[in-house]
């Protein structure tokens, strides 16, 4: 007997405006046939510092107004430094304010690594990200408060977002190998703008252990998200 094949998501996704990266690779997480439309917030060309937060939040909640009449399933907040910098709190203060803005469900991507994490029991993690040291302390902090420990970290430490989209899967892979540790539950890759799609079977079979990234937790949050909310006119 065939599966039943699993219902289309319909999207509707908040990225930066340099991320390139996110849409195509949320879309082939999701069931097949599923669609995206994708607003890109604008920010300039350094890496986001928790003082560049307040205005970037600003415009994305500005632009969200855009998806309060779309015939979409949900809207996901797929920008993870800026999530996770402000802390749990205010990342769920986010969604809350974008679910009030575009009247659909939210998923943020920085709530979608904890829920991820925690469905996979994972505690203990080998992290990757492309972050400056102080993004990377702030990351550590938001999972540390969310119960889960970084037992190891290695960055490429962009510097731009020019440097951010110049690295490619087999860069990320190697980093990761080099990384994960016995002791670790999971290996998690941070940064919805990183190519990992190609990436993570494989390292789930060499490593042995769960390896998930940014866009990876989202989508699979996103799809359960999608499933028990109560969504005005959606096909799931």
């Amino acid at each position: 007997m065939k599966a039943e094949a699993k219902p289309a998501l319909r999207v509707g996704l908040m990225v930066p405006i340099n991320n390139t990266t996110m849409e195509p690779e949320l879309l082939a997480w999701l069931p097949a046939g599923s669609t995206c439309r994708t607003l890109r917030i604008p920010r300039g060309k350094g890496t986001l510092t928790p003082k560049d937060l307040p205005a970037y939040v600003g415009q994305a909640m500005k632009m969200a107004k855009k998806f309060a009449d779309d015939d979409i399933d949900l809207v996901v907040y797929g920008c993870t430094a800026a999530g996770f910098m402000l802390g749990p709190r205010r990342d769920a203060g986010i969604a809350a304010e974008l679910a009030g803005i575009t009247h659909k469900p939210v998923v943020t991507t920085a709530s979608a690594m904890i829920v991820a994490l925690r469905h996979l029991n994972a505690r203990n993690i080998a992290l990757v990200t492309p972050y400056l040291d102080l993004v990377n302390e702030r990351l550590k902090s938001f999972l540390e408060e969310s119960g889960i420990a970084v037992k190891i970290l290695a960055s490429f430490r962009a510097q731009s977002v020019d440097d951010l989209a110049a690295i490619e899967p087999a860069q990320i892979a190697a980093l990761s190998r080099q990384v994960m540790r016995e002791s670790c539950d999971a290996l998690f890759i941070a940064c919805s703008q990183l190519p990992t799609h190609e990436i993570l079977p494989d390292l789930e079979r060499e490593l042995g252990r769960p390896a998930w990234s940014s866009i990876r937790a989202t989508a699979w949050h996103a799809y359960r998200a999608a499933l028990t909310a109560p969504v005005s006119g959606g096909n799931l």
